[in-house]
């Protein structure tokens, strides 16, 4: 039999930089059911990248995410697409500003560069934005964005050449416990010492055949993009604001010139179905065109479904089961782009044993157990 220090089931936003970070001094195996690395949800992200998040596990993890980003191609040559484009939440209510100014005290207190800008400061961000009830925006310029296959696409070649290896096409059927792990697939058995469950959309599925019932639901979300064009706005434009069918959306302009850009569906469309819907671009486009004007006459060259696994809180699942040395690493809830990479790191200290005391703290608001009536802000 294989035998691992530590089998990682799933080769995406998660998997892959966990596998890159545990790697450096373990025998790792990771395995998918697709064929290559990233070929799940991973390649369906859009590429935001942020740390405005209402809590602290969730802003240190993308803190050192961005970090990791930022820093690639200097460290290890890669061009992944990284651009400081920051991100923007602009307010056309009084509620939504004082929304907006208190998530900024919090924000602020945990070390973020973010500030209250006026409507005039926000103009010239984003030129021709609609300014009529505009009372100004939060704006935090070391986010950024960054290209998802790029990215994974380099995290899986740094974890090769760390010594991980990789099965492809190979879908997991069910784990044992015994002395150690006993992970079998539709082609073969493995044995590990840990297993983690970065599975995405099917990470209830594995923590059922250990006994772990995760409240793990996906649901569908629509993004697009368009022709390359030349730079004229720089932030991730947030519109919080609900409408009939759609809770918020969000856009930006990549490293490329292109615009990309995702909706938010009220009620949530369940399930795992990828068939893009007639529904979509009508309903954003005019959401867009009526917050930007300077959006109307780009050319949308493809549209696309995905899945976000959501939990009913909207923060991750990071914990340890009770099956000792099994890790749920699941519930992105649309965000294991930008927390991968510090996530990955994050769980191999977990497996290594040598968690700091900050990771302890991040942890609290990750576990299993929780109550998961708490609700992350501006999700």
């Amino acid at each position: 039999m294989n035998k691992y220090d530590v089998i990682i089931i799933g080769a995406g936003s998660v998997g892959v930089p966990t596998a890159m970070a545990l790697a450096k001094d373990k025998k790792v195996l990771v395995i998918d059911s697709l064929a290559s690395p990233g070929q799940g949800q991973n390649k369906k992200a859009i590429g935001g990248i942020r740390a405005t998040h209402s809590d602290f596990g969730k802003i240190k993890i993308s803190l050192r995410s961005i970090e990791i980003f930022s820093t690639w191609k200097e460290k290890e040559g890669d061009d992944i697409g990284w651009m400081s484009n920051g991100y923007s939440f602009p307010a056309y209510s009084d509620e939504d500003e004082q929304k907006l100014k208190d998530l900024l005290k919090i924000q602020k207190s945990f070390g973020l560069n973010i500030d209250w800008v006026s409507a005039k400061e926000y103009i010239k961000l984003v030129p021709g934005i609609d300014p009529k009830g505009l009372r100004g925006a939060t704006y935090s310029p070391n986010d950024g964005s960054a290209s998802p296959m790029l990215s994974n696409n380099a995290f899986f070649f740094k974890s090769i050449k760390e010594g991980a290896e990789y099965k492809f096409k190979e879908k997991v059927i069910g784990i044992e416990k015994r002395d150690t792990f006993i992970v079998k697939t539709d082609k073969s058995e493995y044995e590990a010492n840990f297993v983690i469950n970065a599975a995405g959309n099917y990470g209830r599925d594995i923590g059922l055949m250990l006994g772990c019932d995760l409240p793990i639901q996906p649901d569908c979300h629509e993004g697009a993009i368009t022709e390359p064009v030349e730079r004229f706005f720089e932030p991730m434009v947030v519109d919080m604001r609900p409408v009939k069918g759609s809770a918020n959306y969000y856009f930006y302009q990549n490293n490329e010139g292109q615009v990309i850009f995702c909706i938010t569906p009220n009620p949530p469309i369940l399930g795992v179905d990828s068939d893009s819907t007639s529904v979509f671009l009508p309903q954003v486009a005019k959401r867009m065109i009526k917050l930007y004007p300077r959006l109307a006459n780009l050319k949308v060259r493809r549209t696309w479904r995905g899945q976000y696994p959501m939990t009913p809180d909207g923060f991750p699942i990071i914990d340890e089961a009770k099956v000792s040395g099994f890790f749920n690493v699941v519930g992105m809830c649309g965000q294991g782009f930008m927390l991968g990479p510090g996530i990955g790191e994050l769980v191999a200290r977990m497996v290594n044993k040598t968690p700091s005391e900050e990771d302890m703290k991040i942890l609290e608001s990750f576990k299993a157990d929780r109550d998961f009536s708490g609700m992350e802000v501006f999700k």
